[in-house]
């Protein structure tokens, strides 16, 4: 049971990335160069968090879903 849970896991995640646009991975075009006369830190880009959030919550609800299973087959109640 433990290696078919494991399997549907990794087909799952390998389906996901499948499904999510391509564009979402890129990155995107870095900030001119700072002019000379400028001292301080400069504003740059940020990384985003989306594409990632699904493969996120899917490996949280795997985990959940495994500790769910684990509780009720022990029969600790």
């Amino acid at each position: 049971m433990k290696k078919s849970i494991i399997h549907l896991c990794f087909v799952a995640a390998f389906s996901l990335s499948l499904l999510l646009p391509g564009s979402g991975f890129a990155q995107s075009v870095p900030p001119p160069p700072p002019d000379h006369g400028q001292t301080g830190n400069q504003a740059g880009g940020s990384a985003p968090l989306g594409p990632a959030l699904p493969f996120i919550l899917l490996l949280f609800g795997a985990y959940g879903a495994k500790k769910v299973y684990e509780f009720h087959r022990n029969g600790k109640d």
